[in-house]
């Protein structure tokens, strides 16, 4: 008789997507353990706890705490949802377009530059308006949209009084005008599960800042662009960001590693948190 599946859940709080992971892995019969990420510890010369877990599906909010945390568990050879390879290849953004570039896939065009001067000199190659965006973020925080000379010296300025590392790195897209939305799919494996439109009169359009949610069908071209996107990215389970171009058509804007779907799934009527515990059950399976 096989014996019950053990797998741990990582999160720093307990949101609503948590909460359907948590009631999915009950309702499978799965033994499972909830990991607050700011009560844990890990001794990196004794990995036999953590090898008692089949897999761990990892939904940090914090980056860091993710990417490191996976980094370990995947040393202690723990399946993971999603690698910790995978986490940072989509928790950077210069990572995500650089190995977007490399697949040959269709995205904005972006351009990077270590200083503020030959930021504002790749800018103004680039043209006005154009976005300035943090390496490392989420929700759609820290964007702006420079439109001219002034306001991108401010910007650039700014970055560089801050200080910090990731705030050394310039990271600059051109702006696409969206037709007032943007698509958020959703890949599990192989597959694309789902879509929706994230329609916003604000040229941000995450529903972390109000955009409203609306269901999208799966074309051919959309399922392919997404799986390929994934593909690139290593696989797993991921968020795929897509922006509507007037002539180029799809454009992959941002992958998401921990995505948010609290929108999603009732609009779907599809078991999202179920599906990434099937996920996670099968990397299980495989590890015994």
């Amino acid at each position: 008789m096989q014996r019950r599946l053990r797998i741990g859940v990582l999160y720093s709080r307990v949101r609503v997507e948590e909460k359907w992971i948590f009631s999915a892995l009950e309702k499978r019969g799965v033994d499972f353990d909830r990991l607050d990420d700011r009560a844990i510890h890990f001794d990196l010369e004794n990995p036999a706890p953590w090898r008692e877990y089949d897999a761990v599906v990892e939904r940090s909010i914090s980056y860091n705490s993710g990417l490191y945390a996976l980094r370990i568990l995947n040393a202690f050879e723990v399946p993971t949802v999603n690698t910790a390879a995978v986490a940072e290849a989509c928790g950077d953004k210069l990572t995500t377009s650089t190995l977007l570039a490399k697949a040959g896939l269709p995205q904005p065009r972006n351009v990077v530059a270590f200083t503020p001067e030959s930021a504002l000199e790749a800018l103004e190659e680039l043209g006005y308006p154009a976005v300035v965006k943090p390496v490392v973020g989420s929700w759609g925080r820290l964007l702006a949209k420079v439109n001219d000379r002034d306001a991108a010296e401010a910007i650039f300025e700014h970055k560089a009084t801050l200080g910090s590392t990731q705030h050394q790195v310039f990271y600059v897209q051109e702006y696409i005008d969206k037709p007032g939305r943007d698509i958020r799919a959703i890949v599990i494996g192989e597959r694309v599960l789902t879509a929706m439109y994230r329609k916003s009169a604000h040229w941000i359009t995450n529903t972390a800042r109000g955009g409203e949610g609306e269901l999208c069908p799966i074309t051919p071209e959309i399922e392919s662009i997404c799986l390929g996107a994934a593909q690139a990215m290593g696989g797993g389970v991921l968020a795929i960001d897509l922006i509507e171009h007037s002539e180029r058509g799809y454009l992959i804007n941002e992958v998401n590693h921990t995505m948010e779907f609290h929108t999603m799934q009732p609009l779907s009527g599809i078991d999202i948190a179920g599906e990434i515990v099937e996920y996670a059950m099968s990397l299980a399976r495989e590890k015994i």
